[in-house]
């Protein structure tokens, strides 16, 4: 290892520490291949520098309930020995931009008609305009015919 790479490199507890989450976090999110270390000869965990910037955007892409799964496939072609470069940004946010949008259409539709609808297609209301619009489902029988359904 070269004077260098030591000098950008992270032990497991700086990174915890400066990226604001548990030690134990670090490792469950590189053993999903979000992140990516290095051990040293002495078999101890480094991460590059940069692995402080995919954290933040980890941590942001939960806030917002993105999977995991939809997370590390947006990380995928960012590198992990560099700060991403404006075009590798680029691709991240395209990546996610339509996927964002229809979230807040569906949130902003959920927010607008929670008060008439409980989502669970139950027998409480006959119209229920987010999951069960016009009634269609209680054409197919009576009870709650989502809860429990098999997809």
């Amino acid at each position: 290892m070269t004077d260098a790479t030591t000098k950008i490199a992270l032990t497991v507890g700086e990174a915890a520490k400066r990226s604001g989450v548990a030690v134990s976090t670090l490792h469950f999110y590189e053993a999903k291949g979000l992140i990516q270390g290095w051990r040293t000869e002495g078999n101890q965990r480094r991460y590059h520098r940069s692995v402080l910037r995919r954290i933040a955007i980890i941590r942001v892409a939960l806030l917002a309930g993105i999977p995991l799964t939809t997370i590390h496939d947006a990380l995928v072609d960012l590198p992990h020995d560099r700060v991403p470069s404006k075009a590798d940004w680029a691709r991240f946010a395209k990546a996610w931009k339509t996927m964002l949008e229809a979230r807040i259409v569906g949130l902003t539709q959920l927010r607008d008609q929670i008060t008439s609808c409980i989502g669970c297609g139950c027998l409480s209301l006959e119209e229920c305009p987010l999951r069960n619009p016009d009634d269609e489902l209680g054409r197919h029988g009576t009870g709650p015919r989502r809860l429990g359904a098999k997809p």
